[in-house]
């Protein structure tokens, strides 16, 4: 699991392996270097202070100088993740910080690029450690910037459980297995898993349906906080803990990076551990709906009909669209059930997705104009960027079905595309009409490589996102300024 280094907050340079100093651009270099000659160093390298830039001191300790671009959020979370891999060799890092105006959310994108940028999963037995073990950031006023960061490392060990979670082979990740670390994750509150006996007792035909083709059957994980407030948000992630095609079998090549497809489970079980951490006053349900989708002579078939949890029926042409079955499951739930305020689900749905929007952009698909702001909003927050997409009903037709109430795919007859809107109007069939958003996570939840703070591997995406959403959902609303009599 995530080892990360350990991050604090000094008011002074310590003795480290690495120091780091930070510039902007058009700056000739820190106090602390008048003594170099760190002009010639910047003219040299050509340096302009640039986010994520990192140039070469010649001392004989080992100096270095970060660009921190323009200061923001963003910003400062390049170059931390380009100096804590510039640092990995050593143990230590001290980052001096003291010449920059730095705020709650600089501190939060610095952090998150100090840490997450050196994460590392491995099974290897004789694997090296990683070096890097303490990193302290120099700042002018430590007591300010406490609070913040702790909350940043709340925000940073959960992203870091979700990669694990993602990163751990299907060989072991099965839906039991999962069950098992979302219960441990989630100590201390309250944690119900339901077995395949349950499931098929109570209805949850779409996950028994794709779970039904493993001999290792499938799980559904229900968690709750309550820190108060009057707001009931439900979070349902998508749990494939590997996803073959099914009888609709995928490329071998395809299913290479599928022990990712529980993303959307782990981002939102790594939430609400975050979320209890920082006991936010807000009640938040979360859940996961684990499977594992495999051929065999057990398996659900094309053509099968199948009944969804509250009732739907659902003609299954391509078994290779099971995500959404599992879905429609847990948000039918969320609305019948657990009656939320809001539903937001998180799933690596359609490979349409990447395609629209590439690796680094993440779906959106609601009805509901404000929460959509919020969501965007959250977005440019927490540095985990998303871009709404139409839900346009004149798509509907093509999940009509002649022997079902819908099809899982669309009707490729009807010649309208749109393969990601038509997952999304398929899951909105399930949502009583409630306040919802779902998010196509297919692209960002899996990084082929290292950047920024993103490491080769699962990304964690939505933990980040998800939590600056709810941290603003909690926040008690700021009173309207009283009129003045002039303008009364």
């Amino acid at each position: 699991m995530a080892d990360l280094p350990s991050l604090r907050l000094a008011g002074s340079v310590p003795g480290a392996d690495v120091l780091a100093v930070a510039t902007r651009p058009g700056d000739g270099g820190a106090e602390l270097l008048a003594d170099l000659d760190v002009h010639g160093v910047l003219e040299r390298d050509k340096a302009k202070g640039e986010a994520g830039e990192v140039v070469t001191v010649p001392t004989p300790e080992l100096v270095f100088l970060v660009g921190t671009g323009d200061g923001t959020a963003t910003a400062l979370r390049k170059a931390g993740a380009a100096i804590a891999r510039r640092s990995k060799g050593s143990a230590s890092l001290a980052l001096d910080l003291r010449r920059l105006p730095l705020d709650a959310a600089g501190l939060q994108g610095l952090a998150e690029g100090l840490l997450l940028g050196v994460y590392g999963f491995t099974l290897k037995d004789t694997a090296e450690p990683r070096p890097l073990r303490t990193i302290t950031v120099v700042v002018s006023d430590v007591d300010a910037l406490k609070p913040a960061l702790a909350q940043a490392q709340a925000v940073i060990a959960a992203t870091a459980v979700a990669r694990d979670l993602v990163n751990t082979p299907a060989l072991d990740k099965t839906p039991a297995w999962l069950a098992a670390r979302a219960t441990a994750l989630l100590k201390g509150l309250t944690v119900r898993v339901r077995d395949e006996q349950q499931l098929r007792a109570e209805g949850w035909g779409g996950v028994t349906a794709v779970g039904q083709g493993s001999a290792r059957p499938p799980r559904v994980i229900e968690a709750s906080w309550d820190g108060g407030g009057s707001t009931h948000v439900v979070l349902v992630g998508k749990g494939i803990t590997f996803d073959t095609g099914g009888l609709s079998i995928k490329p071998s090549d395809s299913m290479l990076t599928m022990k990712m497809d529980m993303g959307g489970a782990a981002a939102v079980l790594a939430t609400l551990r975050a979320v209890a951490d920082l006991k936010l006053p807000i009640k938040v349900t979360v859940v996961a709906c684990a499977a594992e989708n495999m051929p065999s002579g057990t398996a659900q078939r094309p053509s099968d009909v199948i009944r969804q949890y509250g009732g739907t029926t659902v003609e299954v042409l391509n078994t290779d669209a099971e995500g959404r079955l599992v879905l429609a499951d847990g948000l039918a739930y969320a609305d019948q059930v657990l009656d939320a305020d809001v539903i937001v689900d998180v799933a690596t749905l359609t490979g349409a997705m990447p395609v629209a929007l590439g690796k680094k952009i993440a779906g959106l698909f609601t009805d509901d104009d404000a929460l959509s702001a919020q969501l965007l909003a959250a977005a440019d927050r927490s540095g985990e960027r998303l871009w709404r997409l139409p839900l346009v009903d004149d798509y509907l037709p093509a999940l009509d079905s002649a022997t079902a109430d819908l099809r899982n795919i669309g009707n490729p007859k009807l010649k309208l595309g749109g393969g990601s809107i038509t997952a999304a109007l398929f899951l909105r069939a399930f949502t009583g009409g409630r306040s919802w958003a779902h998010l196509d996570i297919a692209g960002p939840a899996w990084s082929g490589g290292d950047d920024d703070e993103l490491t080769k591997g699962g990304t964690g995406y939505g933990v980040r996102l998800l939590v600056a959403w709810l941290q603003e959902l909690a926040a008690p609303p700021v009173p309207a300024a009283r009129r003045s009599r002039k303008s009364a």
